[in-house]
């Protein structure tokens, strides 16, 4: 009966500090809502990270992010999405990112060309750069044009380029939790206020999802 009460109280004081943590968050300040809200499919909390290859900020958030991967919420789904606003080579490395995905060697490619652009300064800035370097990680130059140049690689991106409208961003890396809230690193000033907010959100979202 006493460890039954006891298990309450801990429940209770839990449900107190993740409501408090919730209510200390502001719009407009700490995050913004996305009007109107994006739809996720399936029953875990979605969080997405939208960046840019050319972005220093994004290419320095990729640790972090691989921190926060070792220890998310067990609801909580990952999901990169390459924005595109109207520079050509947002597009032109969104596609990259989307062949990397369809020939099956994301793993091969996504840090690999981070690094080639920030640490050793290959512009990647026309799709031969991006062939080249391709061929470099094992893709054959003719898997690499069908892939690039494909109909399923072109409707990644534009569905890229549409959900960077509706999410309503201006900058990267933004994160977008379960298609309702938009948090940037200004907003969040550090790394980890970035992750801890992140995180509180996406409670809140999981308490919402329980409750409809």
């Amino acid at each position: 009966m006493h460890i039954h009460k006891y298990l309450l109280a801990l429940l209770l004081s839990a449900l107190m500090v993740a409501t408090a943590q919730a209510e200390a968050l502001q719009s407009g300040r700490d995050y913004q809502r996305v009007d109107p809200p994006v739809s996720i499919d399936g029953d875990q909390i979605t969080v997405v990270e939208l960046f840019w290859y050319g972005c220093p900020a994004c290419y320095n958030m990729e640790p972090h992010i691989d921190r926060w991967l070792e220890n998310k919420p067990e609801n909580v789904k990952f999901v990169r999405l390459p924005a595109i606003f109207s520079n050509p080579a947002w597009e032109l490395h969104a596609r990259a990112y989307y062949t990397a995905k369809d020939l099956g060697v994301m793993e091969q490619f996504h840090e690999p060309f981070f690094h080639a652009i920030h640490r050793f300064n290959q512009p990647m800035q026309n799709e031969a750069q991006i062939r080249r370097f391709f061929e470099q990680i094992g893709v054959s130059g003719e898997d690499f044009d069908k892939s690039f140049k494909s109909f399923a690689v072109q409707t990644q991106v534009r569905r890229a380029a549409d959900l960077t409208r509706r999410y309503g961003i201006d900058s990267v890396p933004s994160m977008a939790i379960n298609g309702r809230y938009v948090v940037t690193g200004p907003m969040a000033g550090t790394y980890e206020n970035l992750f801890a907010t992140i995180n509180t959100l996406a409670e809140q979202e999981g308490e919402r999802l329980a409750n409809r």
